[in-house]
């Protein structure tokens, strides 16, 4: 089993293969390291190019077409065999000088996962530097996760919390929130950033906007995962009180001789009542869903770091 698995997604990255794996090769000198390229689908000759390079250190996992990062990561940590897993990009924007540093720190202080920070980043400030910090901000206040740059493709994991993290869809931008529901100790330290060199970026403006989206699934998540009943329950209870309220007053005003029919009110009362027993509803479905999911797959509510016995306490 080798000490280090490098997971490096590509998707049209031709221009880069050569130039990273060389990098890689001389910055890991003394390590004993697998790469694991993932390709997403590429129209050039990026997976050509992978199998040129002829290395037994280097593993390659095609796509029939383009799944997005988060799937292709999943495919990278599904297959790496190292005891720590290091995610980085295809681009040449991310250096491998750095890891060394990242294993060791690691290694050293026991983090479970360790974030990168793009110190001096070497991209465009309007397009990608503000949206960036504006959608990194959101994220840091609404999770109370506190990284700094969520952005950063270079991470270094311990091989278990990876294999974990239960990617898909577009979560790869979550990872640190998805360690964090583990219990993992996360750490973060500035890491090199250099301009794009050769292809195009695969990034746009847009994607800040599905961030919003996205975040709504951690939060739900992160507070209501093992309890989904004290969110649903508790909105449901309180807007069927509203609309019980509601009834037994129009109730009241109906006893007394009034017409009700066609009233705002009325309406409101109906509405609010419907809606309280749907949420109760909900909550109960998905507590059941909540069970299954544990069940099924034999996981447990918690997460053990470590067990101790007497004698080596």
């Amino acid at each position: 089993m080798p000490k280090l698995s490098i997971v490096v997604t590509v998707f049209n990255e031709e221009e880069n293969i050569k130039p990273l794996v060389k990098s890689i090769f001389e910055s890991l000198q003394g390590i004993d390291f697998e790469i694991i390229y993932v390709d997403d689908g590429s129209t050039d000759n990026t997976v050509q190019e992978i199998k040129s390079l002829n290395s037994k250190k280097i593993k390659l996992i095609e796509f029939r077409k383009n799944f997005g990062q988060s799937s292709a990561l999943a495919g990278g940590i599904d297959h790496a065999e190292g005891e720590y897993i290091v995610t980085m990009d295809g681009d040449l924007q991310n250096d491998p000088s750095d890891i060394p540093m990242l294993l060791e720190l690691a290694e050293k202080e026991d983090w479970d996962m360790i974030n990168g920070i793009r110190a001096n980043r070497q991209d465009g400030m309007f397009l990608r530097k503000i949206p960036s910090k504006i959608a990194n901000a959101i994220i840091r206040k609404t999770t109370d996760v506190k990284i700094m740059d969520y952005g950063c493709a270079l991470k270094i994991f311990k091989s278990d919390i990876a294999k974990n993290l239960g990617l898909y869809g577009e979560l790869h931008r979550f990872i640190p929130v998805l360690a964090s529901l583990q219990g993992a100790r996360i750490h973060q330290v500035n890491v090199k950033h250099h301009a794009r060199q050769f292809g195009k970026s695969k990034y746009g403006i847009g994607r800040t906007f599905r961030v919003v989206s996205d975040l709504l699934l951690m939060l739900f998540f992160k507070k209501y995962m093992q309890k989904p009943m004290h969110l649903f329950g508790t909105l449901g209870v309180a807007i069927l009180g509203i609309g019980v309220i509601i009834d037994f007053y129009l109730l009241a005003v109906k006893l007394m001789g009034h017409d009700l029919w066609g009233k705002p009110l009325l309406l409101l009362g109906i509405m609010m009542t419907l809606a309280g027993i749907q949420l109760i509803t909900i909550g109960i479905v998905a507590e059941l869903v909540i069970r299954t999911y544990f069940e099924s797959q034999k996981k447990k509510p918690y997460k053990i770091r470590n067990i101790s016995s007497g004698e080596n306490q």
